[in-house]
């Protein structure tokens, strides 16, 4: 069976009170290699969760790499269900099992796929449908995978989201957004300590200072067009004002209170495949109403918060002028 939480601390609370997130179970990498797992079309499905920033880069570039033929899609919902373990649920499909692989709760594919799993069952994850075990669910590496082992499957004129010229400079300051940023927000929220929430939340905002200094001067993280870095950075900072900020004390300054960081998630959201991919009712229910890493946080009887104003996201960015080029996309000549 899978571990059950008890009301005190969860796992992932080290002694000084602070998040340490569970590493990533099924690694195994795709490629062509002997003990690797080939790219072929048909036989993944690719389990999100539309509140679940980890899971949501991966489908960003899925739309916009054009793989959405290639792997298919399942979706779990925002609210996880109430069990002795943490959980995702496929409730939103009929009868509540996702229809290809048969099953009602994440913690089936992850405990078929090792039975003596006893960590949080987690998305992304690519599950092989010749087997109905997970493939991988490396979130950190999976969008990666999509944009060099996955390109033979790549829609014609396919943007180049992971050039080869700028991998070490991706990987670098994907490795900082990953601790400060896209995990930092979670350091702060998932915090038993004031100690560890305030040298998180520093540390968080130092960030967004000098990435907001950085976006000053150009369009994009590197430069003139859309990369790998820049999926990874969209999905915290979309989700910043409609939920980080209050239910993670994330709140020193609202993201619209950066004019350069506002401007350029603005930029991101209008661009198919990120704003089209991005659901408000499911981040505010899944923040606001659901359990977290713990069951005993059932959050009952708390209220789905009414806004934001999303007309927001649709004011003019202006952001075109610090490139003077049309297409946000580097188009890979693969």
């Amino acid at each position: 069976m899978m571990e059950n939480e008890t009301a005190s601390a969860p796992k992932e609370i080290d002694q000084k009170g602070g998040f340490v997130r569970q590493t990533n179970a099924f690694t195994v990498p795709f490629g062509n290699g002997q003990d690797e797992l080939p790219a072929q079309a048909g036989r993944y499905r690719l389990i999100w969760c539309p509140a679940c920033p980890w899971a949501h880069r991966t489908v960003i570039v899925r739309r916009v790499l054009g793989l959405e033929e290639a792997i298919s899609l399942g979706t779990v919902s925002p609210m996880r269900p109430l069990r002795p373990h943490v959980d995702w649920e496929f409730s939103l499909d009929p009868d509540g099992v996702d229809p290809v692989l048969g099953v009602r709760y994440m913690s089936e594919i992850y405990l078929k796929s090792d039975p003596d799993y006893a960590g949080r069952p987690t998305v992304p994850a690519m599950v092989d449908l010749q087997t109905g075990t997970i493939a991988n669910n490396d979130y950190f590496k999976l969008t990666n995978y999509f944009e060099t082992v996955w390109a033979p499957l790549h829609k014609e004129n396919a943007p180049d989201l992971f050039p080869e010229h700028l991998r070490t400079e991706i990987e670098a300051l994907n490795d900082v957004i990953f601790h400060d940023i896209n995990n930092g927000v979670y350091k702060c929220g998932f915090a038993r300590s004031q100690e560890s929430y305030e040298q998180a939340y520093d540390t968080l905002f130092a960030r967004l200072d000098e990435l907001e200094e950085r976006l000053s001067k150009q369009r994009f993280l590197h430069g003139d067009f859309i990369t790998d870095s820049d999926v990874r950075l969209y999905t915290t900072l979309v989700r910043f004002d409609a939920a980080y900020y209050a239910a993670f004390m994330t709140n020193r300054n609202r993201l619209i209170d950066f004019p350069n960081l506002w401007g350029y998630v603005r930029d991101l959201y209008e661009t198919p495949g990120f704003g089209d991919t991005t659901d408000f009712e499911a981040i505010k229910k899944h923040y606001f109403l659901s359990i977290t890493i713990t069951p005993s946080d059932t959050r009952e009887g708390r209220l789905l918060p009414k806004g934001p104003d999303l007309s927001v996201w649709r004011i003019p960015h202006g952001r075109e002028a610090l490139s003077g080029h049309a297409s946000k996309f580097l188009i890979s000549t693969n």
